[in-house]
């Protein structure tokens, strides 16, 4: 399969995609509209770019991409989502049983990744694995556990009086997505292939890009969601009927996209009593908990100078704001930021420094809904910490390598190669529960600053020379 790493930084010129929707299941967030007479209940094509939020533990538990169903009965009719363990799955039910179900063998569950998905159907073909198409990341999906194909020149129950995206049946929503969603598109009377929608990038071909779409023929009821409009996320840029919003603000609207794929909390690399929302900018912890650590960022950093934002949201005080070379012994033993050699931490509750699990006098402590700016200058090997756009122990992050008040971190250890950005707690009792900013904020920022190539959207100054993690970033000062 083609890598999920996104970008079409890679070649200039690219089309670019500067926006997506974040949907938080917690927030049953959804959109829907009201849906008119077919083009054709024999073709339809549904394309989207996704990237999944938290993880899925319950049996036969569903999120939806899209949906249209009987409002009448509240019985959903074509649907297609992802599977509890991360399959793809496409059906359509119909009484008293399905009429047709595909569901994939591999399973797509890695959140730091967009994933581009199509399903095109097209039921006058004869042979029937032509009727009915998946394709992920720009390939064919062939291999299938379940393959319950449409029967020829099968009409659809495509007329159904509404379209769901991101959850099903509005009589009484369920099965929200959590993630992002980009470039939703939905084509009435066409079946089309996944190189109408992207195309692989000339100098790395094995890379997945999305192409621009507005020239395809939309049909009766299809749509065209851009996201560009943050005050109505719902916008057809096709033209069409507006989608009504249920659970989404401004705030959800993201420059996180297939083409700059942002960092977020990493579930994959967080301890069991983690849990996560808002697309994995907010880590919790159950109150049950006897862990410590939370997560790292999805994406590690090798070179240059970053920057990102913790939001200290509970009174507790207790956490540890930092990075670490080695994200997986810290999930296996369940480290906290600075708890080993290969780890710093800020500790909120008092402002020390932690470095192999011992504390020394740094900074201030911290209070709640304080913001803690992080500055990780790997061409330095230098640490930099701030309260409130307030550098600690005087430091200076454009100091270079002077290092005015850093914290030195060059004998951090090689680890994975790699530095993350991460946090903890010390204490299994206590939990700060914070959001993670690397750009894209789940809580409102009142000011407003972009790093200096305008990417980013943070609470204080971007320090010169420090920029958001993100993928077009990275393609240009090699982190």
């Amino acid at each position: 399969m083609p890598l999920i790493f996104p970008s079409n930084t890679l070649s200039a010129g690219g089309f670019s995609v500067d926006n997506s929707c974040r949907f938080n299941d917690d927030d049953s967030a959804y959109m829907y509209r009201s849906n008119g007479t077919p083009t054709s209940q024999r073709k339809l094509t549904i394309s989207t770019w996704l990237k999944r939020g938290t993880d899925m533990a319950t049996t036969d538990y569903y999120m939806y991409f899209m949906g249209i169903q009987d409002t009448g009965v509240g019985d959903p009719r074509l649907t297609l989502g992802f599977t509890d363990s991360g399959q793809i799955l496409a059906g359509e039910n119909g009484s008293p049983s399905e009429v047709w179900k595909m569901k994939t063998n591999a399973v797509y569950k890695d959140p730091g990744a967009w994933y581009h998905i199509v399903l095109s159907i097209d039921t006058t073909q004869a042979t029937e694995a032509n009727r009915l198409k998946i394709y992920v990341n720009g390939t064919q999906v062939t291999s299938f556990a379940t393959s319950n194909y449409p029967t020829q020149d099968l009409d659809m129950d495509t007329t159904g009086d509404e379209i769901n995206i991101a959850c099903i049946d509005n009589t009484s929503p369920s099965g929200f997505l959590d993630g992002y969603m980009a470039e939703m598109v939905y084509c009435d009377g066409q079946a089309y292939a996944a190189s109408d929608f992207g195309e692989f990038d000339e100098d790395s071909p094995t890379i997945w890009k999305p192409i621009d779409v507005s020239g395809l023929t939309f049909g009766d009821n299809g749509f065209y969601l851009d996201f560009e409009d943050s005050a109505n996320l719902g916008n057809d840029a096709n033209g069409g009927t507006d989608f009504t919003t249920s659970g989404l603000a401004a705030i959800d609207q993201c420059t996180d996209s297939p083409t700059n794929n942002f960092a977020v909390a990493n579930p994959l690399q967080a301890n069991a009593d983690t849990t996560f929302a808002e697309g994995n900018t907010w880590t919790r912890q159950l109150s049950s908990a006897t862990a410590k650590m939370y997560a790292v960022s999805t994406i590690g950093m090798s070179a240059g100078k970053w920057y990102m934002e913790f939001k200290n949201v509970t009174n507790d005080n207790d956490s540890l704001y930092g990075i670490t070379t080695n994200p997986n012994s810290d999930r296996v033993n369940n480290y906290y930021p600075g708890e080993q050699a290969h780890s710093f931490g800020f500790y909120g509750s008092d402002g020390n420094k932690y470095t192999g699990g011992s504390g020394s006098s740094y900074g201030s402590a911290a209070s709640s809904n304080d913001i803690i700016g992080v500055a990780l200058d790997i061409t330095n090997e230098n640490l930099y910490f701030s309260i409130n756009g307030t550098w600690q122990d005087s430091g200076d992050p454009t100091s270079g390598a002077t290092g005015t008040g850093a914290i030195d971190i060059s004998g951090i250890g090689a680890g994975d190669g790699f530095y993350y950005f991460s946090a903890g707690s010390i204490d299994t009792s206590n939990y700060d529960n914070p959001y993670y900013n690397f750009g894209n904020p789940a809580f409102t920022i009142s000011s407003g600053n972009a790093d200096g190539n305008g990417y980013g959207n943070f609470e204080y100054a971007v320090p010169s020379g420090y920029y958001a993690l993100c993928t077009k970033n990275l393609a240009e000062f090699g982190g």
